[in-house]
Order: C-alpha cells, then sequence, then structure tokens
C-alpha cells in the first residue's frame, strides 16, 4: 500500500472512529477523546515494536531490554499501553483505568508531557453519561482503534509522517465540524502555509506563535526548514487546546519545542533577561477583536485601564493602548517587541484593523513611522472557521531596507466551498511572487510609498491602494435598437398567431 493510500485509510477509520460518540457528545468535547487515544496508540505501537526488535537483539536479556526501552522518546509501563487498555475494555471501571494509565504515563514523562491530559477525564459523567452508557462507548472507542487500518508501527507506516498528518487532519476535521468552537484553535491549513512562505524561515532560527493553537501553525513554518533545525516556541491560553498542541508536536516529531500555557498579554511566559525572549520568526493567528484581552489589567474603567496598561513592565504599549473592547493590536504590538533585530513577522487580522481610528490608528502610523510594514495582503472572505469576514495578513520585518509598503488584494482569487472558501496552492503560490517580486501587477498589487500612506491619514485599507475597478463594455445603442426591433417583431408574431389559434377554437 503507497503512503496516499494508507494516509487515507487511516483518516478514514480516524473519522469513523468519532461515530462512537456523535449523537451523544458535541465534536468540540470529544475531538479530545479521539486525539488523545490516537496520540496514545500511537506511542504504544511505536513501544511494542522497539520491544520486538529489543527482544531479538538482545536474546531476550529483560535487563537490556528495559534498559533500552528507556533511552526511548517516551517511557511506556505495560499498564500504559493501548493494548493493556484494550484487554480491560470489558471492565465496569473502564474509564477509571484510562484515566489511571494517562495519569501514569504523564508522571513517566515528566519533562515532555507533564499537564497535557490534565483535563480529559475518561471516567466523566457528566460528558460520557452514566456508568453503562460510558462503558459502552469507551468499548466501542478501544475497538475502533484496534482496528487493523490502524496498526501505526513505524515498519507498518514505512517510517512515513502518515500520524502527524493523521493529526492535523483530525484537528482540521473538528474545527470543520465544531463551528466556531473548533476556529479558535485552528488556522486553515493553506493560510498556514501561506504566512510560513511569506517569513521565511532559516535554519538555527527561533520561532514563535503567541497564540499558537494547536500548533499547526508552527509545524508549517518548521516544514519549510528542509533539516528543521529550528527552535519552536508557542504559548496557548486554553489549557485543553495546549495539551492538543504538545500531543501535535510530537507526533510531528518536533520533540524539543516549548509550549508554555497561560495568557499571552497578561502574562508572557517565554522570557530572557526580565524581558520578552526574540525570535527571529513571529508568526500568529490571535483571536479576532478579542474582547477579553484586557482581563489581565484590572482597571475598572476605560482611564484606569489604559493608565494600567501604560505601564506594561515589557513595555509593549507605548504606541498606544488599544481599545478595551478589541484586542488585535494588543497581540500585534506584543510581536513586534518579540522580534529579533532580523525578525520578521506575519499575523492574520480582521480588515478592522486596516482603517479603524483612535488608538489604532496611532499604532498604524507609529509601526509606518518605524518602518516596520512590508505588507498589507487581503484575502478572500469566508476562509475561517466559525466567521465569515474577510481578513488580512500583515508582514512586518526589522531593519528594512525600503521604506515602501506593498498591498496585495487576493481577496477573488481561492475555490469556493459549501460551508468554507480555501485558498489553492496556485492563490498561495501568486501572493508569495508578487510580495518576492515586490512589484506592482495591475488590479492585484500596488507599492505606496510612506508619503502616499501618511497622506490617506495611515489608514491602510486595500481598495484606497489597489484599484480592482473593472470598466463596463461600452453598449452599442444601434445593436441594442435592432435586438429590441427583432423582439417586437416576433411578439408581434406571436400575437397573430395566437390570435388566430383563438379564432379556430372560437374563442
Amino acid at each position: 500500500m503507497d503512503k496516499t493510500t494508507k494516509q487515507k485509510t487511516i483518516n478514514q477509520s480516524l473519522w469513523k472512529a468519532c461515530d462512537t460518540f456523535r449523537g451523544n457528545v458535541d465534536s468540540s468535547v470529544y475531538k479530545d477523546y479521539i486525539l488523545v487515544m490516537l496520540f496514545l496508540k500511537y506511542l504504544s505501537d511505536i513501544y511494542k515494536e522497539h520491544v520486538e526488535e529489543y527482544s531479538k537483539k538482545y536474546n531476550g536479556d529483560k535487563v537490556r531490554i528495559e534498559r533500552a526501552l528507556k533511552r526511548d522518546r517516551f517511557v511506556l509501563d505495560e499498564i500504559c499501553t493501548f493494548d493493556y487498555l484494550y484487554s480491560k475494555r470489558n471492565e465496569p471501571n473502564i474509564g477509571e483505568i484510562i484515566n489511571t494509565a494517562l495519569e501514569h504515563l504523564e508522571e513517566e514523562n515528566k519533562t515532555k508531557l507533564r499537564g497535557v491530559f490534565r483535563n480529559i477525564d475518561f471516567n466523566n459523567k457528566a460528558i460520557l453519561g452514566d456508568t453503562k452508557e460510558r462503558n459502552a462507548m469507551l468499548k466501542h472507542l478501544l475497538e475502533d482503534f484496534n482496528a487493523p487500518e490502524l496498526d501505526l508501527r513505524p515498519s507498518k507506516l514505512n517510517n512515513e509522517d502518515i500520524i502527524g498528518n493523521s493529526y492535523m487532519y483530525m484537528i482540521e476535521r473538528f474545527a470543520g465540524d465544531a463551528g466556531k468552537k473548533g476556529g479558535e484553535f485552528f488556522t486553515p491549513s493553506m493560510v498556514s502555509e501561506l504566512l510560513a512562505r511569506l517569513v521565511k524561515p532559516k535554519e538555527n532560527d527561533r520561532i514563535y506563535d503567541p497564540t499558537c493553537g494547536s500548533g499547526s501553525l508552527l509545524i508549517k513554518v518548521v516544514n519549510q526548514v528542509p533539516s528543521r533545525k529550528i527552535a519552536v516556541y508557542g504559548q496557548e491560553k486554553n489549557s485543553q487546546t495546549h495539551g492538543l498542541a504538545k500531543m501535535n508536536m510530537f507526533l510531528n516529531s518536533i520533540d524539543d519545542s516549548i509550549i508554555e500555557r497561560g495568557d499571552t498579554i497578561s502574562n508572557p511566559l517565554h522570557l530572557e533577561n526580565d524581558d520578552l525572549k526574540k525570535f527571529q520568526v513571529v508568526v500568529a493567528n490571535p483571536p479576532f477583536s478579542l474582547d477579553k484581552w484586557a482581563m489581565g489589567f484590572s482597571g475598572s474603567n476605560e482611564k484606569k485601564f489604559k493608565m494600567e496598561a501604560s505601564l506594561d513592565p515589557y513595555k509593549r504599549f507605548q504606541w498606544g493602548v488599544p481599545p478595551k473592547s478589541r484586542g488585535d493590536f494588543a497581540f500585534v504590538l506584543h510581536m513586534i517587541h518579540s522580534m529579533a533585530d532580523d525578525g520578521r513577522m506575519a499575523v492574520v487580522l480582521p480588515h478592522g484593523v486596516l482603517f479603524r481610528s483612535g488608538s489604532e490608528g496611532k499604532i498604524r502610523e507609529e509601526i509606518i513611522e518605524h518602518n516596520l510594514l512590508e505588507a498589507v495582503i487581503g484575502l478572500p472572505e469566508n476562509l475561517f472557521f466559525g466567521t465569515g469576514i474577510p481578513a488580512c495578513v500583515l508582514v512586518l520585518k526589522k531593519n528594512r531596507n525600503r521604506k515602501d509598503v506593498l498591498f496585495i488584494d487576493a481577496s477573488a482569487e481561492y475555490e469556493r466551498g459549501t460551508n468554507q472558501n480555501e485558498l489553492r496552492e496556485e492563490d498561495v503560490v501568486k501572493i508569495v511572487e508578487t510580495y518576492n517580486k515586490y512589484e506592482e501587477l495591475d488590479k492585484y498589487a500596488y507599492v505606496a510609498s510612506p508619503e502616499e500612506i501618511k497622506e490617506n491619514d495611515y489608514n491602510l485599507n486595500i481598495p484606497r491602494y489597489v484599484d480592482t475597478f473593472e470598466d463596463e463594455e461600452p453598449v452599442d445603442i444601434d445593436t441594442v435598437k435592432e435586438n429590441i426591433s427583432e423582439i417586437n417583431s416576433q411578439l408581434e408574431a406571436v400575437g397573430e398567431e395566437l390570435s388566430k389559434r383563438l379564432e379556430e377554437l372560437g374563442l
């Protein structure tokens, strides 16, 4: 079986395993159970294959076998393995048995898995129902994952990165299935791909996503570096999604990533010498216009809030404090202050950041005056889960060798979907090639000088710079008159024929 067929088979089997929960548990909740079980099954199958290999290599010497297993990526005791759980599938306390296995797995791998399973409870009555119903669901889940199609041993996968792809596939399917709830932790694949290509990561770069969600965007950036020799950092506020991100990293063979859990704005956790750690690459798809971004600042009214935020110890808001009701520029400012001297960043934002006035206008002015803005890219509408509004991408760089700003209107080039529109590979290629050439393209791209932007009061709304107006074809009056005359003649002939028929019928 080739890689493509194997990938498709595993994806289908995983999605089918969700049938156990459909109709009983919301997909935004049961995704955790499916993805955790996939992670556990993968680790268990690797463990099982390694036991077989080491048994042959060391002629059954248990001491040497155990010593070799302790050097593996993850340490598994027998009670943590999928096969052990499958053997207990008919036990009346199977939920407790699975919880114990996860706790033990985390304890044995503290450095890598601390907190990953903290919010997943396979014995949760409120979510999975009473004992009988819960046991039936968990039994079916274990049986689904025991299917031959889900044999995840490396030798069966030909050492291809199929499981990482399957994990990303499942996250995307859950995001689409769960709508807005799912969209909070997932950036559409081709949007992530676009950002990854725009920031041009290099070997030995440090990359950072301050709102990393399930980590898919970071993985896209890593995949741009053939050697994958790159340092990965992220922070995620939601504890469940934080667990998904850490598992996602391991399943995509990124073992040394540092993914922290916490509120990036009120409690940034990637620090160095009492300041924000600096990164060569910063990417993000922050929650659009988040109205709770300021919760870390306790000011009870707008004035007190702004005063407290302006005293931020990391000096992120010296160019202006974003409105309490919209946090878009809070994340932008955090990202700017996280860039190294050779840093570049790409961030997905709602179009409102381009033209809203007040403190947001002041922040835009500072960004332009500090010569940080490289490009503004308009994306098609309805690309993102949970919102149909069009978004844009801002590309910023430190120490730029030009002062102009490239505007790209890519809003009309996409593939229309039933529920969601999609960027195609050719759409991403066109955007990236236009960005790399940094040249104007009729009705698509325009290079604006800082003086021109200043004349527009630092309004970055794309239609002010990219003219996409299509002239209507001129109307040929003589042709129109001929058409009208012909139509009148046809109507007259039809009227005469109708009168003749009615006369024949005596009407």
